[in-house]
């Protein structure tokens, strides 16, 4: 039995942005949803058959609660694309990213979703998969839990942008190290003083 109705594209700019309608074209195989302002409370309904599945341009920026929903959702999915979404790092679009951090993207993404061939632009490499099975779980981007708290304080009183060292470190008669916590991941990128550390001095 053939279904006609295999590619639904979708512009929802002027309605409200529901996807509970999909749920009637269960033989669904590409769907495109670019550009519609659909954020982190993204629910499709299940579609076994979808491969293909097109974000671009949305507002997505917490990028494993989606890959979970999909994973849950869409099993058969081969196809996907993020791209101009603050969940994917493009150096295009944020002059902070770069091709480190696309590609750090791209094993997390590959470790949730092991089904994928083509991930946004490109094609998925058999050594991007191999990566991704050993070291896709570590690629996750942690955000401060009080990064909403830390920002607004910083908006409050842009002097105070800083975090002061523990009082017991300001006294300049006792000479002794401190010992803290970072709240941010260090990749090492940008610093060239890593060239020159040899593993015997670590």
């Amino acid at each position: 039995m053939l279904f006609p109705l295999l590619i639904l594209m979708i512009c929802w700019k002027d309605m409200q942005r529901s996807l509970e309608g999909l749920k009637t074209f269960s033989y669904l195989e590409e769907l495109i949803l670019d550009n519609n302002l659909l954020g982190n409370d993204l629910l499709l309904p299940r579609l076994p058959h979808l491969h293909t599945l097109t974000l671009n341009k949305n507002q997505i920026t917490e990028l494993e609660s989606l890959l979970d929903h999909l994973a849950e959702v869409v099993p058969s999915l081969q196809y996907l694309s993020l791209l101009g979404n603050v969940a994917c790092p493009n150096e295009l679009v944020c002059k902070e990213k770069d091709e480190d951090d696309y590609q750090r993207y791209r094993y997390f993404v590959l470790h949730k979703l092991t089904n994928l061939k083509f991930l946004d632009t490109r094609k998925v490499t058999r050594r991007e998969r191999e990566e991704a099975l050993v070291r896709g779980a570590f690629m996750k981007v942690v955000k401060p839990k009080d990064a909403k708290a830390s920002s607004e304080a910083a908006s409050l009183s842009p002097e105070m942008n800083y975090t002061p060292l523990p009082s017991g470190s300001r006294d300049l008669t006792n000479h002794r190290g401190i010992l803290g916590k970072c709240r941010y991941i260090y990749y090492g990128k940008h610093s060239e003083g890593n060239r020159f550390i040899r593993d015997d001095q670590l």
